[in-house]
């Protein structure tokens, strides 16, 4: 009986050995990446990071869900090129509903060897402006649209011509869509509500990448999301107008109370660091120079208040020159909404920094005011404690010090443990007088 189901066991153990590897084998490895905001050199970097271990790790595809309103040319370059040459299949999804891949993000859509869309999202307005914001010249217009457009053509021309068409009225027109008229159009591949809905219909997508033909088994994949360093956060914090502008406040207010109170070195420190985290973040944003000049000629006023006070004039006009040189800075026209500082904290900044300058002054020339309190002139007035008998002569202990003295009256006497006064100083001997209680 037993010889019987022998065979019948070991064939359904054979079978079972092999259907294993298949059923149980693991599922590959998404790696998502979230690109909100301007495109910055923070951002590369953190692309950059993103791809090198999505390559170590063999990932099946990276997710780049993006939601970015533009920024730099050459920025952008710089992530085409990273996406162009990863040979992990890169998907670039403008997610979650209501954001946009505008301006330089269409051109890092179309770099993508799959565009995708959430509902409710928009693509394009990819016409080139200036490093302020401002339009540019006809003949430079002209230029830097070519170049833009022959890299929109190339990335553009596998999704067909009325894609390349599209593509290109973004750059030239400044044309914008919705992700249903770019699907159309064929300038994406696909329309997704989200990730897992976006992975599901990746399942079998066959893509070009840089390591030869691949298809996509994103179906059940295991999504890891990479999370931007410290650094990279930090950075990418210093591209936001607002914490600049607060930077250099901050900075210039620390160099001021450094000035005013030298000695110190606390403030002149933290001072130092703004400024240089300031300047990382003005060499990044698109700003207007000529506001610097206004932002470093209201310094000048302000260290002219700290060395000859005028009352506040001086103070009042760096002030002034302050508020104008932030608002140059930031907000000339043409400058892009996302890159402004606001109004309101720039003129709430300025009050509080109006108000600390103020008081700090008023602490100076209260000191200047104040009668010297160094060296043995200092001790007159004050009041110290008898450590050997005065009689009339003896110790005193006095602002911590040991000192010898000598009473007022030579026919007095004072016992150890009792106050004196200090009324005259002469060479090293001080000259004191029993203190009078009150009452």
């Amino acid at each position: 009986m037993l010889r019987r189901w022998v065979p019948l066991l070991l064939g359904l153990l054979v079978a079972g050995l092999l259907v294993l590897p298949a059923s149980g084998q693991a599922a590959g490895q998404v790696f998502l990446l979230r690109l909100q905001g301007p495109l910055t050199p923070a951002m590369a970097e953190y692309l950059d990071r993103g791809l090198g271990l999505a390559a170590r790790e063999s990932a099946e595809a990276v997710v780049l869900q993006l939601d970015t309103p533009g920024g730099a040319v050459d920025v952008m370059n710089r992530m085409v090129q990273s996406i162009r040459a990863s040979q992990v299949p890169v998907v670039v999804y403008v997610a979650p509903r209501g954001a946009i891949a505008g301006s330089a993000g269409t051109v890092l859509t179309l770099a993508g060897h799959v565009a995708a869309m959430a509902p409710e999202t928009a693509i394009g307005a990819a016409s080139p402006v200036g490093p302020s914001g401002e339009d540019l010249g006809e003949t430079l217009e002209a230029k830097a649209k070519e170049i833009i457009k022959a890299t929109a053509r190339s990335l553009a021309a596998r999704r067909g011509e009325r894609a390349v068409e599209l593509a290109e009225a973004t750059i030239e027109e400044a044309k914008a869509v919705s992700a249903a008229e770019a699907l159309e159009a064929g300038l994406i591949d696909l329309v997704a509500e989200d990730v897992p809905e976006l992975l599901e219909r990746l399942e079998g997508f066959e893509v070009e990448v840089a390591g030869g033909r691949r298809t996509l088994r994103t179906a059940g994949a295991e999504v890891v999301e990479i999370e931007p360093s410290l650094v990279e956060q930090l950075l990418q914090a210093l591209t936001n107008p607002n914490i600049v502008f607060l930077l250099l406040a901050i900075g210039v207010q620390a160099i001021l109370i450094e000035l005013s109170q030298p000695g110190g070195w606390v403030a002149g420190t933290v001072g130092v660091i703004c400024l240089a985290l300031g300047a990382y973040g003005l060499g990044v944003l698109p700003v207007n120079w000529f506001g610097l000049i206004f932002i470093i000629l209201a310094f000048v006023l302000f260290i002219l208040e700290v060395n000859a006070p005028t009352h506040g004039a001086l103070t009042v006009a760096g002030l002034l020159s302050f508020i104008a040189g932030a608002l140059i800075l930031f907000n000339s026209p043409g400058t892009p909404e996302f890159q402004r500082v606001s109004v309101p904290l720039v003129v709430v900044a300025a009050l509080v920094m109006a108000g600390i300058f103020i008081l700090v002054l008023a602490f100076a020339l209260r000191a200047q005011r104040r009668p010297a309190a160094t060296g043995a002139e200092g001790l007159v007035g004050q009041v110290g404690t008898v450590r050997t008998d005065l009689a009339p002569k003896g110790t005193v202990l006095v602002a911590g010090e040991l000192w010898q003295a000598e009473l007022e009256d030579p026919a007095g006497k004072v016992t150890a443990g009792a106050q004196v006064e200090v009324v005259a100083v002469e060479s090293l001997r001080l000259k004191v007088r029993p203190r009078s209680r009150p009452g």
